[in-house]
């Protein structure tokens, strides 16, 4: 599978997984930060984690 099919195949898993983290925010507050990281750390593979880190960072800014 190449980059890019594997890019297009978990894109919108990715996006709805940064939603997920970030609907979280504003109950757990200054732990949020922490609590993300874990949940990173617990997915893979690590072109998939990068995926959602970028989702993450686009719905923080937008």
């Amino acid at each position: 599978m190449s980059r890019a099919d594997f890019h297009q195949q978990r894109a919108a898993q990715a996006t709805a997984e940064a939603e997920r983290l970030l609907a979280q925010q504003s109950s757990l507050g200054a732990g949020w930060l922490t609590w993300v990281a874990s949940e990173l750390y617990r997915l893979s593979p690590p072109e998939y984690v990068a995926m959602v880190r970028r989702e993450l960072q686009r719905l923080s800014s937008a």
